[in-house]
């Protein structure tokens, strides 16, 4: 039996990657079509049931759109069960609809679905079974057990909080996880593993990386593999580049550098050391890269060599916080030279890192 996990679709979720409203509204509108290309792939690979181990939308109060989307696609795929597990984000029951045969909801008790030897169980988490929700999972040793569970594993208990040492021993054989939004999986005890499905679609820059599903091959025992399947990667470099004495330079520097498909969204941070004071380089780099990619953000990391005479004469700002530093006993030359450089920042750039 086939069997899909995933989670953290977060539909109706505000773009993070501060997109321009056109772009926003293009990546709403493709994390839904992400989760029906999803669909797509289950009835093409013959998968029964899809596992929603939380936050399918990103709040209590979805919009009408969402909403409508979500259950239409449900709805029109009768041969495939969803089992929706609520999580942090869409906790509360107002928005949910019910008399959907294939669509199978969880409480804050253990809940329990069979499909011939393989039982999959889950359970809503808060303050009030945070703790005692341990105690009370039983499950056969002869049956191949999937759990689903909405939390962050840790080494205590409480809400939003799954203590894996308390499912060690539960004749868990996969444990279906939502609340990380990237791939991560890891052994419960010698008989299962856990794993986080991560997001369908990143969404800001905290969110780098593949995205996708886990696809589950159940018989006897379980196998997963995890399916990179979003219509386009957030991805973050470090560009160095040091000796560039303008922002075109700096352009070229950072376009033969990065191999980053046309079609992703994608963070430059300016690194290295340059000689020449430019408050609008990650700005040019930027407008300059704009065509080669879904979305630019470049961000200005970079050192200023700075030219210490120079500046040190300078009747300004600048060169009184210069020779302020200079003049100081109070610190090693090293140390001087790192307190004028995040100086220099701030005074340029209002940046303090």
């Amino acid at each position: 039996m086939r069997i899909i996990h995933c989670a953290d679709i977060h539909l109706g979720s505000k773009m993070e990657a501060r997109l321009p409203k056109e772009k926003s509204d293009e990546r709403k509108e493709e994390v839904r079509l992400s989760f029906h290309r999803m669909v797509r792939y289950a009835k093409e690979n013959d998968v029964k049931v899809i596992l929603l181990s939380g936050d399918v939308f990103d709040s209590d109060r979805p919009l009408k759109k969402d909403k409508e989307f979500f259950y239409t696609v449900v709805k029109n795929n009768s041969d495939i069960d969803f089992l929706y597990l609520r999580g942090n984000h869409d906790s509360r029951e107002s928005y949910t609809e019910s008399d959907i045969a294939n669509l199978k909801m969880f409480t804050r008790e253990w809940t329990h679905y069979l499909y011939g030897n393989i039982e999959i169980c889950g359970i809503e988490m808060e303050e009030g079974n945070a703790s005692s929700l341990y105690s009370k999972l039983n499950l056969m040793k002869e049956r191949v057990n999937i759990v689903m569970m909405h939390g962050q594993t840790d080494t205590a208990e409480g809400k939003d909080k799954i203590r894996l040492a308390k499912l060690s021993g539960k004749n868990i054989d996969y444990l279906a996880l939502g609340h990380l939004h990237s791939y991560a999986e890891g052994a419960i005890d010698e008989r299962g593993r856990y794993a986080y499905s991560g997001c369908l679609e990143g969404r800001g820059f905290d969110e780098c990386g593949e995205k996708g599903f886990v696809l589950l091959e159940v018989s006897d025992t379980v196998k997963s593999a995890f399916i990179p399947h979003a219509r386009r990667m957030i991805e973050e470099v470090s560009v160095d580049v040091g000796g560039a004495d303008s922002a075109y330079q700096a352009y070229q520097k950072v376009k033969s550098a990065i191999k980053c498909s046309a079609d992703n969204l994608i963070r430059v941070n300016l690194t290295g050391e340059v000689s020449f004071y430019d408050d609008t380089l990650a700005k040019e780099v930027e407008k300059l890269l704009g065509g080669d990619f879904y979305f630019v953000s470049v961000k200005d990391r970079t050192n200023r060599k700075v030219d210490m005479e120079k500046l040190s004469g300078d009747l300004s700002l600048k060169g009184e916080f210069l020779r302020t530093v200079l003049k100081s006993e109070q610190y090693t030359e090293e140390q001087k030279q790192k307190i004028i450089r995040a100086g220099l920042r701030a005074l340029l750039y209002g940046e303090v890192e």
